[in-house]
């Protein structure tokens, strides 16, 4: 079997060129103003400071603007929340991005809640998570809306089928169960504690590996045929499926990397050209 590549790096790049254009057609509209993504980094976690300065990038990419803000490893809550207030206050802002994870002593919850929901480009709040829910408008987690973006430009028929989601997290394994759902698969959501795990995963033609384990899905749980979409990401780069072994069974896969995290970027510029798109129609 040679199985397809869902190639997001590929897409990715793609999508950014259409957005580029969209942007300059906003730019025109609005007077030559740029859109701003204000990105919020809390701490030093160089991991997270690698992933905010990606982001930075390709708001260059696409004609958007950055405005990072860095905020001390002390900041508490209080002083978090009145950022984001700042940032929910400021016209020029469209879309805000609270970085995870940040210091212990921070109520993350609440501090993702208090985004504005029409600046909530990377779908992290409970109400955004709500109305995607409810199939009401709302920005979905990037990742998982990259996810179903690659899925829908590979025809990856999903009406109807089973779809396993290893994984639970707020903003991975719930929100792409859901849409899945929403786009009329038939959804099995399991993580780590899960009981005949290998079972169920071999019961999926659609699987989503989400769990945040090196290799912990094994590639002779995959049923034949089936489609794999490995969202983890890890040292050496291996995700959370074991693809030497998968790729012997399964008809499509996301390869890691290259697959999911583009597209998990380039969702978020997506959800931040919206946003200001609608902004600029009074949406």
């Amino acid at each position: 079997m040679n199985p397809l590549v869902l190639d997001g790096k590929a897409l990715s790049n793609q999508l950014e060129g259409e957005l580029a254009l969209r942007t300059a057609a906003l730019r025109d509209r609005t007077g030559h103003r740029a859109a701003v993504l204000a990105t919020i980094l809390v701490g030093d976690d160089p991991a997270s400071a690698t992933y905010v300065k990606m982001k930075g990038n390709a708001c260059r990419r696409v004609g958007l603007e950055s405005r990072k803000v860095e905020l001390g490893s002390a900041t508490t809550t209080a002083e978090l929340l009145a950022v984001i207030d700042g940032l929910n206050a400021d016209p020029d802002v469209r879309g805000i991005l609270l970085q995870h994870p940040v210091p212990s002593q921070i109520d993350e919850r609440a501090c993702f809640d208090r985004i504005a929901l029409e600046k909530d480009v990377d779908g992290v709040t409970a109400l955004g998570f709500g109305r995607m829910v409810m199939n009401e408008p709302a920005y979905g987690s990037a990742t998982p809306a990259g996810i179903m973006r690659l899925l829908e430009h590979y025809k990856i028929e999903l009406s109807g089928r089973h779809a396993v989601v290893v994984g639970r997290s707020p903003i991975l394994g719930k929100p792409v169960a859901m849409m899945l759902l929403n786009a009329n698969a038939t959804v099995t959501l399991c993580h780590s504690k899960t009981r005949e795990l290998a079972g169920l995963v071999g019961l999926a033609d659609i699987l989503v590996g989400a769990v945040g384990k090196p290799q912990f899905i094994r590639g002779s749980w995959i049923k034949e045929g089936a489609v794999v979409v490995d969202a983890g990401y890890h040292p050496g780069g291996v995700g959370d499926v074991e693809l030497s072994t998968a790729l012997q069974r399964c008809s499509a896969y996301t390869p890691v990397p290259g697959g999911v995290g583009p597209m998990t970027i380039a969702s978020l510029m997506a959800h931040t050209v919206e946003a200001a798109e609608r902004h600029a129609r009074g949406a």
